[in-house]
């Protein structure tokens, strides 16, 4: 079991380092199987394709951080928006450990914009039940007042996790902040929040 593990790790740390200098397009099953220093054949043991092994590759970048959600979501003695605030940290962290552009990189504009729609996906797929969670939480203990756990939990994700990413509509530092505070008033308004009381999500 601890072998098989091993060349599953392996693999997925193989294609991680062949991205920081090739265009996803060109990597091969069999490259991916040469940098990892075993068969192509193994390779087809634990993935089925080449896209399979990149969406595992996604899926443990951010295993971390909704290991960090999922223990946040039982800490009920926390302020449901405190809590928030620290998942987007921790997603902000990673997100700029695995999508910072690479200097000197052959990737192309196709293959990044790819990987980072990977990210996205994976991101408010597997957050937004964590975060609808909390949310109905503070609904129950009143400092929430919404009636929509799952589509104010989306919003949110949608919106933190475009800016954080910064590829499908480029903008400034300063306009970015701008959204996040239109994201943070319009909560403040929509939960019955004194105006103001969210402004540390700003900083999340």
């Amino acid at each position: 079991m601890q072998e098989q593990q091993s060349k599953y790790t392996l693999i997925l740390d193989s294609l991680q380092k062949l991205l920081e200098n090739k265009k996803l397009q060109s990597i091969s099953v069999s490259e991916i199987a040469q940098e990892a220093g075993i068969g192509k054949g193994s390779i087809y043991y634990y993935f089925p394709s080449k896209d399979a092994i990149l969406e595992a590759l996604v899926e443990r970048n951010y295993e971390k951080p909704l290991s960090t959600a999922q223990n946040l979501a039982a800490q009920t003695n926390i302020p449901p928006f405190t809590r928030m605030a620290m998942i987007f940290q921790a997603c902000r962290s990673t997100s700029s450990d695995y999508l910072k552009p690479q200097d000197g990189s052959n990737i192309g504009a196709a293959e990044e914009a790819l990987l980072h729609q990977k990210y996205m996906n994976h991101l408010i797929s597997e957050f937004k039940p964590v975060l609808a969670e909390i949310i109905r939480q503070g609904i129950k203990t009143g400092d929430i007042r919404f009636d929509k756990p799952e589509a104010l939990a989306e919003i949110v994700l949608i919106v933190l996790t475009v800016k954080m990413d910064n590829t499908i509509a480029p903008s400034s530092r300063e306009e970015i902040e701008e959204t996040i505070s239109g994201l943070v008033s319009l909560l403040e308004k929509g939960t019955e929040n004194p105006p103001g009381s969210l402004n540390f999500l700003l900083n999340s």
